[in-house]
């Protein structure tokens, strides 16, 4: 049966999106292959909506298990499922028809024909006025649900919570008429004692569970008002013709006064949890941002199922084409759970399936749901539920897919910075190598092209030359050599170094010794300037590696000979200063420039000095010392020579000599 809206808007304009109504109902999976065989036809969009109601809360473990199988059928038949929360059916439908631009809705016949107390309007009559614009759809079939009704109806509630909420309703009424008797005592009128009564039934409706409770608590407190307190006492019967009305009126308020007490218990009860889950929802949102490793992403999501579900969580983390299982002993309260084999091999199937286990044909041998955590392109791992004990309602598992879904995203958001940062490692890398290669190729060119000039010179026309000539070309032939050694030295060194392949051998040794053999490797016009050495302390031991310090200041010292012109003055200090060894090397040069002092140490830096041989470094030199420097647990630093210069600062650690006797 269709009922059609003709409404101003025109569905034509609109995009067709059909919404099917989910429950428990055994007629409910017609109604959602029926909306499924709609969607297709009509080629449109097919949202499956469940409404949470607070009777929902009582519903049997056959009922949940017949709903998520509805459900799951609604999910394989193309559906988006969405579940919201309220107690006004038509009213809820309708608002989320509204907000999510639906056309059609397709519900059971027997939703259509339920009616309330005093001939209020239909499902679908309150539906057809709140969302007149959009064609609704009513399915027949009656059976199944004519036998469901007829079980229900004599199936019986477990008789120790009734009694207890019995008992709970006899001494209410016990306390109420203690009161009413007390009132009467001191002269209150009738209508006082029967307000008590009223409140009495009030207090039953909230604090029992049971209809049953506070519809009998409605009649027994008429019955018992009549008894105690009306003339003539301790009977059923009344003199005062009035006093049926009153009996009448006292009645149907108890029972409305205790129908809405028990209906804001249930929508008290169901707001908070509806807080309580936003906000483990807003926390996990939170925590996951704040997560930096995929351990902490996976911790956190676990740590909030287990707040929401108060259920067992076990997290398999995908290594490769495997799992590893991931279960904090703080999850779980039982010790003992633990994966079984079969339960193993369902992970891995959902893993690589990226399917809920419920598709499985594994699932019924399995004490946990699984859920994949992961996109159409990747999967990260997967989420174990234990449902041995009670399965997962609808609302629920959209929760759960809700964090499971942060989750991802916070997985990818991790994996994507990752290799963002690989990238940028990479392409750090390839710009250094580039830099290299560029600097060698231009600056390897000049003093291979003097030593081939000049040897070839002195090949071609070697007897013709002069004795001065030859030793001028040969001196230039050795000096080119040697800096390009010292050039092969230092790319050497720096490549070791990053590498952390460079073998340390740290020992003992005198600063003095160690100053005095780097000198005798300096290189370049050495005696064109003036070098002093000063040794504050000439018995300062530092623990270091000689060669290594050899090299640094060496270094540091062909660097104030080139850029320094002849004549200037290179001091060179060492003494001691706490548990240091302090080497300063200064010179009176024309100094550093501030904006190139940040950088000095960098890779590859050379800066906008001029040499006097017009020989470009490679800016290897001081960011080996400072590397060298570094890995012997010292420092290095510049600053400005007064008046004028620069002076390079570093440090090793002092050595103490024991002596044995």
């Amino acid at each position: 049966m269709t009922i059609r809206n003709e409404a101003t808007a025109d569905p034509s304009e609109r995009p067709e999106h059909i919404l099917v109504g989910l429950s428990s109902a055994p007629s409910n999976a017609k109604i959602v292959q029926t909306a499924a065989k709609m969607a297709r036809a009509f080629h449109a969009s097919f949202t499956a909506l469940y409404i949470q109601t607070p009777s929902s809360e009582g519903m049997s473990e056959q009922d949940k298990k017949r709903l998520q199988s509805n459900v799951r059928l609604a999910e394989a038949s193309g559906a988006a499922v969405a579940t919201v929360c309220g107690d006004d059916v038509p009213f809820q439908l309708a608002e989320y028809a509204r907000l999510s631009g639906v056309t059609k809705i397709v519900l059971g016949r027997t939703a259509a024909k339920h009616k309330k107390f005093f001939g209020t309007p239909t499902l679908t009559d309150r539906l057809i006025a709140l969302a007149p614009d959009i064609d609704i759809y009513i399915i027949p079939d009656g059976a199944a649900d004519l036998n469901e009704q007829r079980k229900r109806l004599f199936e019986r509630k477990p008789a120790l919570s009734t009694l207890k909420d019995l008992a709970v309703s006899i001494a209410i009424l016990a306390l109420t008429s203690v009161i009413g008797f007390l009132f009467s005592r001191l002269g209150f009128t009738e209508a006082n004692i029967i307000t008590v009564y009223i409140l009495g039934v009030l207090v039953t409706s909230v604090a029992t569970n049971s209809k049953l409770c506070w519809g009998f608590s409605s009649v027994a407190s008429v019955l018992v008002f009549n008894f105690l307190f009306t003339t003539p006492k301790f009977t059923l019967l009344a003199y005062d013709k009035g006093y049926p009305v009153t009996f009448l009126v006292m009645l149907i308020a108890s029972l409305i006064a205790g129908s809405l007490a028990a209906k804001m218990k249930d929508q008290a009860k169901q707001a908070s949890k509806a807080a309580y889950r936003t906000k483990i929802l807003l926390d996990s949102n939170r925590l996951l941002q704040g997560a930096k490793t995929q351990s902490e992403i996976l911790d956190v999501t676990a740590k909030q199922l287990k707040k929401l579900l108060q259920r067992d969580i076990v997290i398999c983390a995908a290594e490769g084409d495997k799992l590893t299982t991931m279960r904090p002993d703080c999850l779980s309260p039982d010790e003992g759970f633990a994966l079984s084999e079969r339960e193993r091999e369902l992970a891995l199937w959902v893993f690589q399936a990226n399917k809920p286990s419920d598709l499985s044909s594994l699932a019924p041998l399995s004490r946990c749901a699984f859920f994949p955590i992961g996109t159409g392109e990747k999967v990260y791992g997967t989420i174990g539920v234990r449902v041995d004990e009670r399965s997962i309602d609808s609302f629920e598992n959209s929760l759960l897919l809700s964090i499971v879904g942060e989750c991802t995203l916070a997985l990818e958001s991790n994996y994507n910075a990752k290799e963002k940062e690989s990238a940028a490692i990479l392409a750090e890398n390839e710009q250094l190598r580039a830099n290299l290669l560029r600097a060698i190729s231009h600056d390897l060119r000049t003093p291979l092209t003097a030593i081939s000039g000049n040897a070839n010179n002195l090949m071609a026309s070697g007897e013709t030359l002069d004795e001065e000539t030859k030793r001028q070309m040969y001196a230039d032939i050795y000096d080119d050599s040697l800096w390009l050694i010292d050039l092969v030295e230092n790319l050497l060194s720096v490549t070791r170094l990053e590498e952390g392949k460079m073998n340390l051998n740290p020992t003992a040794e005198l600063v003095d010794e160690v100053v005095a053999e780097a000198l005798k490797h300096v290189h370049g016009k050495k005696d064109e300037h003036t070098i002093t050495v000063c040794h504050e302390d000439e018995w300062l031991l530092a623990k270091m590696d000689a060669r290594l310090i050899v090299q640094v200041i060496v270094n540091l010292v062909d660097n104030a000979i080139k850029y320094t012109p002849p004549g200037s003055e290179i001091t060179i200090e060492t003494k001691r200063q706490g548990d240091k060894a302090v080497i300063r090397i200064a010179d009176n040069g024309n100094g550093i420039p501030d904006e190139a002092k940040p950088h000095v140490f960098d890779l590859f830096y050379t800066g906008a000095n001029a040499v006097a041989d017009s020989r470009r470094s490679l800016g290897l030199g001081l960011a080996l010392c400072k590397s060298i420097l570094h890995v012997h647990g010292g420092t290095i630093a510049l600053s400005d020579n007064s008046p004028k210069g620069a002076v390079f600062t570093f440090t090793l650690p002092i050595s103490e000599v024991t002596i044995h006797e």
